[in-house]
């Protein structure tokens, strides 16, 4: 949560500590300042037991940064220069997996997928999912190759009737002796 949103909330909360001092119950609060009962309840026996100080914002929430200051600025001047800058030659994504393993390199820090996804975020970036392609991938012959053969080469399709709607595949018919021309019947 943004800095702003937890003073807005905070400022919610000191309200009903004003309005508890005058004796005003927690469901009238909770329809005053249009939250809901279980939070005025719970806010009403903080503030019982300490007081405004109770109802005060303790500040961000969460685990800290594992990074200092200084090294999430370099950390984004390394996501400035690219993955080629940093080993990573066979396409020119950052994926999270690459800024974790950056991180780990560079700060001798452990950080996971998501970890680096939200400390990504945080810097401005995102990751991307490259393209899973051969590098010798000549793109004007696989254009020249789906203009001309590919009608060529494409199938219709399955005829109507081998389908079923059926999880399983259709029942092929049993043949029995009898059935079987030049079998001896029984």
């Amino acid at each position: 949560m943004t800095g702003a949103g937890r003073r807005r909330r905070e400022t919610v909360r000191l309200q009903a500590a004003t309005l508890f001092e005058q004796k005003i119950k927690p469901s009238e609060v909770a329809r005053r300042l249009r939250v809901s009962r279980k939070s005025a309840y719970q806010w009403h026996q903080l503030w019982r037991d300490g007081g405004h100080a109770a109802l005060a914002s303790r500040g961000p929430s969460g685990s800290r940064c594992r990074l200092s200051p200084r090294c999430l600025e370099k950390l984004a001047t390394y996501l400035e220069q690219g993955p080629a800058a940093h080993g990573w030659v066979e396409d020119q994504v950052w994926t999270a997996a690459r800024v974790a393993t950056l991180i780990g390199r560079k700060f001798h820090v452990s950080y996971s997928v998501s970890g680096a996804t939200r400390l990504m975020h945080r810097l401005g970036f995102s990751p991307q999912v490259p393209a899973r392609r051969v590098t010798e991938r000549d793109e004007q012959a696989v254009n020249a190759w789906k203009e001309v053969a590919w009608e060529e080469v494409k199938e219709c399709g399955r005829p109507a009737g081998a389908t079923s709607v059926a999880r399983t595949r259709q029942v092929s018919p049993v043949v029995r002796p009898k059935d079987v021309p030049g079998a001896d019947a029984e």
